[in-house]
C-alpha cells in the first residue's frame, strides 16, 4: 500500500486522484504482481508526493495489465495539486478495513499511529462502503477489543 508513483520519460511521479477508483487500483495492484481486496485512497492518503504530477483522471475497466492500457489523460496533462495524490491497499489479508488512529483535534484527518508513536493503540475506525468512520463505544468490551488486535 502506499502512494502511486509512475516512472515516464526518464522521471517518476504521482497520479492525480480525479476519476480514482477501485478498478484502477485493482490494475495497479495486478501490475505490481499484488493480490488482495485492491482498495483506491484519494486526497494524498499516504502523503503528498513531489516532483511532477503525470497522470490524471485515469478510467481502468479493472481488465487491463497495466495503467498505461487504461484510459487517461496525455502523459504531464493534468490539472492538479499533490494534494490530491492517489494512492492504493493491495492489502491480501484484511483489506485495510480497520485501522488504529490519532488526530490532534475533531474533524482533522487522521494520522496512522504508527508513523508516530505506538502502532498498538488509538482510536478505532473501520473503512465501509467508501469511507472511514468511528467506532460507537456503546457495549465495547475487552473482547470487542481482542477482535480487532487479532483483525490488524
Amino acid at each position: 500500500e502506499g502512494r502511486v508513483e509512475v516512472y515516464h520519460d526518464g522521471k517518476w511521479g504521482t497520479i492525480c486522484d480525479d476519476q480514482w477508483d477501485d478498478r484502477d487500483a485493482e490494475v495497479v495492484c495486478r501490475q505490481l504482481g499484488l493480490s488482495g481486496t485492491p482498495k483506491a485512497l484519494s486526497w494524498a492518503h499516504y502523503g503528498q508526493g513531489s516532483g511532477p504530477i503525470l497522470l490524471d483522471e485515469v478510467q481502468c475497466s479493472g481488465n487491463e495489465l497495466s495503467l498505461d492500457q487504461c484510459k487517461k489523460s496525455d502523459w504531464g496533462q493534468q490539472n492538479c495539486d499533490h494534494i490530491e495524490d492517489a494512492g492504493v491497499s493491495c492489502d491480501p489479508f484484511t483489506g485495510k478495513d480497520v485501522q488504529l488512529c490519532q488526530s490532534d483535534a475533531v474533524g482533522l484527518t487522521p494520522t496512522l499511529l504508527g508513523w508516530l508513536s505506538s502502532p498498538s493503540e488509538g482510536r478505532v475506525e473501520v473503512y465501509y462502503n467508501g469511507d472511514w468512520g468511528t467506532v460507537c463505544d456503546d457495549g465495547w468490551t475487552d473482547l470487542s477489543a481482542q477482535v480487532v488486535c487479532r483483525q490488524l
